[in-house]
């Protein structure tokens, strides 16, 4: 494949992978979530998103050091106690689902139904059924996000398929629809970040990068993980089409996106960045876009790698973002380096590999 350097992506996997592993809060940035979510030692969303990122090299790779890390991490958590059930601390479950298939822990299985029936059964819904964004510290109530598709209902996902629970699949599949039933903006095929029940509207009406991203990176798991009625399938690549067509308009000239897509005032994003150039380069391979996509997914690849220091840190990366009322608010958001950061370019990485 041209314009790709396999030897300089697998120097940069290498790097980040071990950065990815210890990473730590090492800007000193002051915190503003209850939970950090920066420190690879706490159990937050942003280290779900690294768990499964590293358990996807593992089993691209077969490297079972990662694997050890991994039950190592999941082992130490559980047995100091998890934190409060919510959307955002539910994330490190779907690598556990994985890394239970591989070694069977009952303590590990334990947790994971728990967290299910919680998740289907006890989590609050916002309206339509669609589940409320409840973090660690705010309810969000009648609130529905996007980022909940990465942060809970792939593990529902997972879930279902894993234990045959018919309920768990038939409800990712709900929340897919739901959430992009009021959260899609049908004029430029984005996605909004929130919805409020309460309020009837879109807050801010912000097109926000990295909420998006999770769509884009999320769907095509997704599709991995549950096998869907053809109707159901088509309906999801068309949203991710159609999103695809805005994003390859958007692009910026250096291959990244904005941290506000459609505001080239707002400063270039490199975690979204990551989770788009994941998606659309995986969804090329898998046949659901065609391969015209596949120039704005390698312009986004080279963006990233310019942004991976010789340390194997992603720089560009902005901090946790709640739904905010203002575009300015976006806009503001801190830079730092970040553990989503680190696993979104690890999973763009390793899926670039293959095309090569």
């Amino acid at each position: 494949m041209t314009n790709m350097d396999k030897n300089l992506i697998k120097e940069k996997i290498n790097k980040i992978l071990a950065a990815v592993q210890r990473f730590e809060n090492f800007t000193g940035l002051k915190e503003e979530c209850p939970i950090g979510i920066i420190s690879m030692d706490n159990w937050e969303w942003p280290q779900g998103v690294a768990l499964s990122a590293l358990y996807r090299y593992y089993r691209e790779t077969g490297d079972k050091s990662v694997l050890e890390y991994l039950i190592r991490w999941y082992d130490r958590h559980i047995a100091n106690g998890l934190p409060s059930k919510n959307v955002n601390t539910m994330c490190p479950m779907l690598g556990l689902t994985y890394v239970y298939e591989e070694v069977r822990n009952p303590a590990y299985e334990k947790v994971l139904l728990e967290w299910a029936d919680y998740a289907l059964f006890k989590l609050p819904r916002a309206g339509e059924g669609g589940i409320q964004h409840i973090v660690s510290g705010q309810s969000n109530d009648g609130q529905l996000w996007i980022d909940t598709l990465y942060m809970t209902v792939l593990f529902i996902a997972r879930m279902g398929v894993l234990f045959g629970n018919e309920d768990m699949i038939e409800e990712s599949i709900y929340q897919f629809l739901v959430h992009i039933k009021h959260l899609a903006d049908i004029q430029s095929g984005l996605f909004f970040h929130g919805w409020s029940f309460i309020e009837r509207r879109h807050f801010s009406n912000v097109l926000w990068g990295r909420g998006n991203s999770w769509y884009t990176a999320g769907v095509v798991d997704f599709l991995d993980i549950v096998p869907l009625e053809n109707g159901i399938k088509r309906y999801l690549i068309s949203t991710l089409l159609t999103q695809a067509l805005s994003l390859k308009k958007l692009q910026d000239v250096s291959g990244l996106w904005h941290t506000v897509i459609n505001d080239n005032t707002s400063y270039l994003e490199s975690s979204a960045s990551c989770a788009f150039a994941y998606g659309i380069l995986k969804a090329v391979r898998k046949g659901y876009l065609d391969k015209e996509f596949l120039e704005v997914g390698i312009k986004a690849l080279n963006g990233v790698l310019s942004k991976i220091d010789d340390n194997g840190i992603l720089h560009g990366v902005s901090y946790g973002t709640p739904v905010f009322r203002t575009a300015e608010e976006y806009k503001n958001v801190p830079v730092c380096p970040m553990p989503y950061g680190q696993s979104m370019a690890l999973m763009l990485l390793v899926e670039a590999l293959k095309l090569i």
